[in-house]
């Protein structure tokens, strides 16, 4: 399942151009669901769970734990999980904290 801020969701070849340009990819599973079911390349794995968190880290502090330039609050992000269900809360939670 993939969300995005315009479209509420997005179909794999969608997500493939959108990866093209300058998108982040933020993949909400469980750390255990990527080992097991594998990574997406190119994304960076933030569990549903440490979202809000992380997207409230001091810059540098992202950039340690995720190795990633963290997202401004204009920058496009796009979120994935397995249904779509976290991916969709992912988006909420983003949008309180004034990321477009």
């Amino acid at each position: 399942g993939l969300c995005a801020g315009g479209a509420p969701s997005l179909s794999y070849r969608e997500l493939k151009d959108l990866k093209k340009t300058n998108v982040l990819h933020i993949d909400v599973r469980e750390r255990w669901e990527i080992d097991r079911f594998g990574k997406i390349p190119g994304s960076i794995n933030i569990p549903l769970g440490e979202l809000v968190e992380a997207l409230q880290m001091d810059p540098i502090e992202f950039k340690e734990q995720y190795n990633q330039k963290m997202p401004c609050k204009s920058d496009p992000v796009v979120f994935s999980c397995l249904a779509g269900t976290r991916s969709k809360q992912a988006l909420g939670f983003a949008t309180s904290l004034g990321f477009s």
